[in-house]
């Protein structure tokens, strides 16, 4: 438990996301619109970047026209040189708006992943190794996101929230919101803007995940203030109500990827989303031109990876799940510098929070209250499960979509695609099973839980099986 001498500074959730208050970041945590920007992402660009307009447009293998793009033909490098001003100074003229930033900074994002990686992708199309990607990112496309990054708090390379996914969503028809038919992408590298397309609805499925957080982020809120007056009534309303709901929700979402994005076709997108961290296409960084703060000094950043969502995230800091003390452990404290600052500075703060207030040892104690506090446990075992469902299935997704598809040995974070998912999922599973023998094991919290822990005892020795698999069959140790 925390020293109640130096309390946890109080972390502001908005109730109202402020869409009109352009000196707010896009992306803030609120009780309506959860881990989503504040206000749906911004489309068209200021006059000035119709350059960048320009090539963006003409840049995917298939153009929303239906014609091939640039990437198709391996000619985006030469245009990017020949064309492409440095706008840099134009954005400082609008610096005070910035979700218009954001905007700015997915689209330049977009353009340097697609400049880097080009050469790699004409290879994979070829049925070639990937080999080497370009090292140097000019100066019309470094200066430029370099000053975006520092205005949204990005690093200046593609990253999930900030370019990729959750800020590259459009409404078909406005009035019509966040339901799946009506999303489309703003930018794309490969088939993206037709909105039947694997890699469209790759990302759009993300998005309809985190349309479910709202409720996910006031359940926590409502968790930890009836947690302070210990509510236990008021706090299981929280975890079963609210956050037990959202997480089933989310994972129902997550499970429409299987339809909406074949397994055959995240590889051809995926050159894309690829980072420069511990990947064999930039064995050396890569040098961006023109920012003297690097003093010529290669750079090395993680690429896009949907780990970085804040969702489940939130939960290991709320139920507050142990992760083992290993490598794969460090690249995901690695990871949280990859999300919008505020979603971070949320997460870390419940996990402080609920640490000060010994919140676990509270819920899962409960001798006062018997059966409320049985319940307790039967909803936090619940919550568990619903996180254990979404590593399992980000794990049969991997094995699915990567490991029986290619043989690149890290994932677009730079993370080891055998062992690391593993790692987070071994986690959740002993955790349930610690918190279960503490409850008193088999037939003291109900069939339904019962039930659970069947499955979590199966899966625990399916994983391991599995992993030793693809572990001999590649070579990992």
């Amino acid at each position: 438990m925390g020293s109640l001498s130096n309390p946890v500074t109080p972390f502001n959730v908005l109730t109202d996301a402020k869409p009109d208050d352009t000196s707010l970041p896009a992306f803030m945590v609120s009780t309506t619109r959860g881990f989503l920007p504040r206000v749906d992402p911004i489309v068209t660009l200021p006059p000035e970047f119709d350059p960048l307009e320009s090539i963006l447009q003409r840049m995917p293998v298939k153009t929303a026209s239906g014609e091939p793009g640039l990437l198709a033909e391996g000619k985006l490098g030469n245009v990017v040189l020949s064309e492409l001003p440095d706008l840099t100074s134009h954005i400082d003229k609008y610096a005070p708006n910035l979700p218009l930033m954001n905007a700015l900074y997915r689209d330049y994002s977009f353009l340097l992943s697609a400049f880097l990686l080009e050469p790699c992708h004409l290879r994979f199309i070829k049925g070639e190794p990937y080999g080497l990607a370009r090292d140097v990112l000019p100066a019309n496309i470094a200066r430029p996101i370099k000053r975006c990054a520092e205005l949204t708090g990005f690093k200046p390379f593609m990253e999930y929230a900030g370019s990729y996914a959750l800020y590259n969503y459009r409404l078909a028809n406005p009035p019509s919101g966040l339901s799946y038919p009506n999303l489309r992408l703003i930018r794309a590298f490969e088939h993206g803007l037709d909105p039947s397309s694997s890699e469209a609805g790759f990302v759009l499925v993300h998005i309809a995940m985190v349309s479910h957080s709202p409720l996910l982020v006031s359940g926590c809120v409502n968790a930890l203030s009836s947690a302070t007056s210990r509510d236990r009534s008021r706090f299981n309303t929280a975890l079963g109500e609210e956050m037990l709901t959202a997480l089933r929700n989310i994972n129902r979402s997550m499970e429409t990827m299987w339809q909406k994005s074949k397994p055959g076709s995240y590889t051809s997108f995926r050159t894309f989303i690829f980072g420069i961290t511990s990947q064999s296409m930039f064995p050396d960084g890569v040098l961006y031109e023109g920012i003297e703060e690097y003093k010529g000094e290669r750079q090395s950043f993680r690429g896009e990876s949907g780990a970085n969502d804040s969702m489940i995230p939130l939960m290991d800091s709320l139920l507050s799940i142990p992760m083992p003390e290993t490598p794969l452990t460090e690249i995901l404290k690695d990871f949280r510098q990859y999300r919008p600052s505020n979603h971070r500075d949320f997460i870390k703060y419940v996990a402080e929070r609920q640490d000060e207030l010994g919140i676990k040892r509270w819920a899962l104690g409960g001798e006062e209250e018997e059966e409320e506090g049985r319940e307790t446990r039967r909803l936090w075992l619940r919550l568990l499960d619903q996180v254990r469902e979404f590593r399992w299935r980000h794990w049969c997704f991997a094995r699915e979509y990567i490991l029986k598809q290619t043989s690149h040995p890290t994932a677009t974070g730079g993370s080891p695609i055998v062992t690391w998912l593993p790692n987070q999922l071994g986690a959740v599973l002993a955790e349930m099973e610690k918190i279960y023998g503490e409850g008193g094991g088999r037939g003291k919290l109900g069939e339904e839980i019962e039930g659970i822990m069947d499955l979590v005892g199966r899966q625990r020795e399916m994983l391991e099986k599995e992993v030793k698999k693809f572990c001999e069959e590649r070579g990992v140790n």
